[in-house]
């Protein structure tokens, strides 16, 4: 799950309050000595006829509307700031890890961290500034929840790449929680958590340890191949992945443990190349835990640093939160019932933790069939009618059978839904 990074790889995934206010940041341009505010305001309120009421602001519905009152009424819920929630103990893992690992000329952090950044996005801050295609299958409506066809809820913190490297940073971590319209089941929910690394370097900055700087350089006029961007250095492309790869390393590390078994694997992604997977090897399994690789250069370029070479990363923290703690459904990660909140109250984050269970309570299967017109039917259509009618009790929906009628064209099928409460048993 290395989400943002995946999704974009492989194209596919109670009515309450809100709290009053979601934290902002003020930064400082690259080419610009005022400072700028990236917004943040108010809570969400459910949408009218015509409009998205949404952190203060008011956003005009269109054809390309397709955000729903349950999905709104997680906006703000911010599960990453709430402090003894399992994502709040996995973030300040990781950011305590940054802070102490990688230290700055002054003797300060060299990584800012950036946990309060609003959730609605341009789909230019989402898709173009990201370099992905105006036809990639991750821009369709059908997997993303849009306010209208300029704006939506981000669907990966990397939304957020552009506009901190143009603030003048270049090393930061950005976490937030994004929406995608996917399937159901144990590890798949329409609103999760994300955390976003990046870190440039200057010629003299990634050269600095090899004699002879001066003869090194980051950039040339050559030919893309699968190991590099036509406009890097070999030299450079190779620092760059090594250092990246032991920073996740030593990242991983710290948080399963030492003797970690660490693979990588080769995948392509729109806005960085060469790129990976990381997996580890937890409890004799491999799993994948996020995505990585060298950041493409005409994004950087467009951000105002011309003069410099990068990383990302992106990692899911519903991901490692699973596999540290033993969490066996993402559902949990949203419970208010102090059976579960109780049970990551300690009296330091990195303790290590074992979930235990909360109901031995027996699921109930319900099988449905239905007709669905070809020409507009999307899979996760279905299944957001699914969570909007049956909320969070649904643990799994899958497809049993499906067929062509040959004379009307007309699509049959037949979904078998999981319902399961953690408190009582069920009857429907």
């Amino acid at each position: 799950m290395a989400m943002l990074w995946k999704f974009m790889r492989v194209a596919r995934y109670s009515k309450t309050a809100l709290p009053p206010k979601v934290r902002g940041i003020l930064v400082h341009s690259r080419h610009s000595s005022s400072s700028k505010s990236v917004p943040s305001d108010f809570a969400a309120s459910t949408p009218c006829s015509n409009t998205v009421e949404l952190l203060g602001k008011s956003y005009p519905q269109d054809d390309y509307s397709n955000v729903t009152e349950k999905i709104l009424s997680k906006v703000g819920k911010n599960l990453h700031n709430k402090k003894h929630h399992p994502l709040w103990l996995i973030k300040e893992q990781v950011k305590d890890h940054f802070y102490k690992q990688y230290i700055g000329r002054r003797g300060t952090p060299l990584f800012s961290v950036y946990d309060g950044l609003s959730p609605v996005v341009t789909v230019q801050q989402n898709f173009d500034s990201l370099l992905i295609p105006q036809n990639h299958a991750s821009r369709k409506k059908e997997d993303n929840y849009y306010l209208n066809r300029d704006h939506m809820l981000r669907a990966h913190t990397s939304a957020h790449q552009w506009d901190l490297i143009h603030s003048g940073l270049d090393a930061f971590l950005a976490v937030g929680d994004v929406y995608r319209r996917d399937t159901i089941d144990n590890t798949h929910y329409p609103v999760f958590h994300q955390m976003e690394g990046v870190r440039l370097f200057s010629c003299h900055e990634l050269f600095s340890n090899i004699k002879d700087v001066e003869s090194f350089q980051l950039f040339e006029q050559g030919h893309r191949t699968a190991h590099k961007q036509e406009c890097h250095t070999m030299e450079a492309v190779r620092l760059v992945e090594f250092n990246l790869k032991q920073v996740l390393t030593k990242l991983m590390t710290h948080i399963f443990g030492d003797g970690l078994q660490v693979r990588w694997v080769d995948c392509s992604f729109p806005f960085t190349h060469p790129s990976f997977e990381m997996e580890i090897n937890f409890q004799g399994e491999w799993l994948e835990v996020l995505g990585c690789g060298v950041m493409e250069q005409q994004l950087v370029n467009s951000a105002g640093a011309q003069d410099k070479i990068g990383w990302a990363f992106g990692l899911g923290l519903e991901r490692l939160a699973m596999i540290l703690y033993d969490i066996p459904d993402i559902r949990l990660f949203w419970s208010e019932d102090e059976r579960f909140l109780k049970q990551f109250i300690v009296p330091h984050i990195c303790q290590k933790i074992k979930f235990q269970p909360l109901s031995r309570y027996p699921p109930l299967i319900n099988d449905i069939s239905f007709w669905l017109p070809s020409e507009t039917y999307s899979k996760n259509d279905f299944y957001e009618l699914a969570r909007t009618i049956g909320g969070d009790l649904i643990e799994k929906v899958v497809l049993l059978d499906e067929f062509t009628h040959p004379k009307n064209g007309q699509f049959p099928r037949w979904r078998r839904s999981k319902y399961q409460l953690l408190k009582k048993t069920i009857l429907l």
